[in-house]
């Protein structure tokens, strides 16, 4: 497990935004992990700002370092973005950056035991990515129930009728920030999910500002979906 840890953060970085005349310039709210060539990014879509002060130069981009002092910006662009599973993919120009590797089978198991590496409350704690443990708990169908009947209009009724695809549970903790942290093999350092925090937010355990040891993931197979349908 220390050997993982240290192969796979490198390529776990934050994901935020750049406007150099705000204080601070950067700012992050979530975790992302580096794919493919070095150049592609994921992380979930919630993470995404809605809205960008694009007439002062806000950027899009990952934010990389060690700690606050040395806290590095790369811009990035928005390329694949999945809803209905949560996940954005951004890709980076320039120099690559050490990737994780994607299982490729499926075969993880209830009963498992995985790990994620993040930062959990975003820049609350710093540029310092957090490992934690956890045992795959079940994998169960992921619907996000609707607060009142108000919010049941047409499209949200047939989504709840569809067959919700599975999703994993973990029985470990995680924070808002870990949005869109990997979650790997502890041996291997495979990808086979990434931490997400809307389904904690939908549920009756009020799990953000009071983490009840719940976390959920989003399978693996779906980023390799993502990835092949990005330019």
């Amino acid at each position: 497990m220390p050997a993982t840890v240290a192969r796979i953060k490198p390529s776990v970085v934050g994901i935020g935004t750049q406007l150099k005349t705000r204080q601070p310039a950067v700012i992050f709210t979530g975790t992302g992990f580096v794919v493919g060539d070095g150049l592609s990014i994921i992380t979930n879509a919630h993470v995404i700002p809605e809205r960008m002060d694009s007439a002062r130069m806000e950027e899009l981009g990952i934010v990389v370092g060690n700690g606050v002092e040395t806290i590095g910006f790369r811009a990035a662009r928005l390329v694949g973005l999945d809803r209905e599973h949560d996940l954005a993919h951004l890709r980076l120009s320039g120099a690559a950056l050490p990737a994780m590797v994607l299982d490729g089978d499926d075969t993880v198991s209830e009963g498992q035991l995985l790990a994620f590496t993040g930062y959990p409350l975003g820049m609350r704690l710093g540029l310092h990515a957090a490992t934690h443990r956890a045992t795959l708990a079940a994998i169960t169908p992921a619907v996000r129930p609707s607060l009142n009947s108000r919010q049941l209009d047409a499209r949200a009724i047939s989504q709840l009728q569809r067959n919700p695809f599975g999703i994993f549970q973990l029985d470990g903790t995680a924070y808002p920030g870990n949005s869109g942290s990997p979650l790997y093999d502890p041996d291997k350092g495979a990808v086979v999910g990434v931490i997400n925090m809307v389904y904690l937010k939908g549920l009756k355990e009020s799990a953000v500002s009071d983490p009840s040891g719940i976390t959920y993931a989003i399978p693996v197979r779906y980023v390799r979906e993502l990835l092949q349908r990005s330019p």
